[in-house]
């Protein structure tokens, strides 16, 4: 019996696709499934009974103003970060996009905290933002009189950490429009230089409009990151203090693997992605690559 050229072509699809397919089933898809299914017990590790309790940690879930206050923490986390991180990535890829001298060592040097362990950077910033840090240091030397504990006041934690978050990624997505950018023909710039255009000008009326779906990539990965941020909440300020650096997904952790409620952890986890999932559709909706 022979088989068909197009059978055999379909045969060895299906195996090489089987075991990725079987690692995203086991490692990605199970657990999603798994974690909406939880969302409707009671289900605590304490407790050996999981009741059903339907809608009821969605219900409390909202009434939480914990919960509240971690939506709101998320959103000007986002608000704050996006726009400033997508601006300086754009402007870092355009400066090192000339020719200047000891270019791809400023390169490497943007690029280095993306690659670093944000467990460490976050360690780093820990001592830079304390009373005795470096920043401080830095703002008395230049004659501005402060003695802040930067991630213990509420007013300024949450900002110390975007700051932190804006230096790690800018570099990474420079990158990405570092790319878009060695795509644009030279033609296109020597044609404005000839019209007397000026590198500002060069800038806003070629580059930006030139790397729109490089843009799109970068604040759609940059809003799904923001509403993802764990890590430097962890490490920096636990969510603190009074609950001003807690964000959805340190919200889900602390339900979770603190408290032992992962019925009610698991109803914040799909809040959180269905959030994502919403502010995504609608950018591509009503923001595509081609309407920036």
């Amino acid at each position: 019996m022979t088989i068909k050229p197009k059978n055999e072509q379909k045969i060895w699809a299906y195996t090489f696709l089987a075991f990725p397919l079987l690692l995203l089933s086991i490692f990605v898809f199970f657990p999603i499934a798994f974690a909406f299914i939880v969302s409707f017990f009671d289900w605590n590790l304490l407790i050996p009974d999981k009741p059903f309790v339907g809608l009821g940690n969605y219900i409390e879930l909202f009434k939480d103003p914990v919960f509240v206050k971690a939506i709101k923490n998320t959103v000007i986390y986002t608000l704050g970060v996006v726009p400033v991180q997508t601006f300086l990535s754009l402007f870092l890829a355009f400066i090192m996009n000339q020719k200047l001298r000891g270019r791809a060592f400023f390169r490497t040097a943007f690029y280095i905290p993306a690659i670093t362990s944000s467990v460490v950077t976050s360690i780093i910033f820990v001592w830079i933002y304390s009373k005795p840090g470096l920043l401080n240091y830095l703002l008395s030397s230049a004659g501005v009189d402060s003695n802040i504990d930067w991630l213990t006041n509420p007013s300024t934690v949450l900002p110390a950490i975007m700051m932190l978050n804006v230096w790690t990624t800018s570099g990474y997505f420079m990158v990405s429009f570092l790319a878009g950018l060695q795509n644009i023909p030279a033609s296109l710039y020597e044609a404005a230089r000839i019209d007397g255009a000026s590198q500002w000008k060069q800038f806003w009326k070629i580059m930006v409009p030139m790397v729109r779906p490089v843009t799109y990539f970068v604040v759609v990965m940059s809003l799904i990151g923001c509403f993802q941020v764990f890590d430097q909440i962890f490490v920096m300020s636990s969510g603190g203090p009074d609950n001003a650096s807690t964000t959805m997904s340190y919200f889900v952790y602390q339900n979770s693997f603190k408290y032992f409620r992962f019925g009610f952890g698991a109803a914040s986890a799909v809040v959180l992605a269905l959030l994502i999932f919403t502010v995504t559709a609608v950018q591509k909706k009503y923001f595509p690559p081609e309407a920036y």
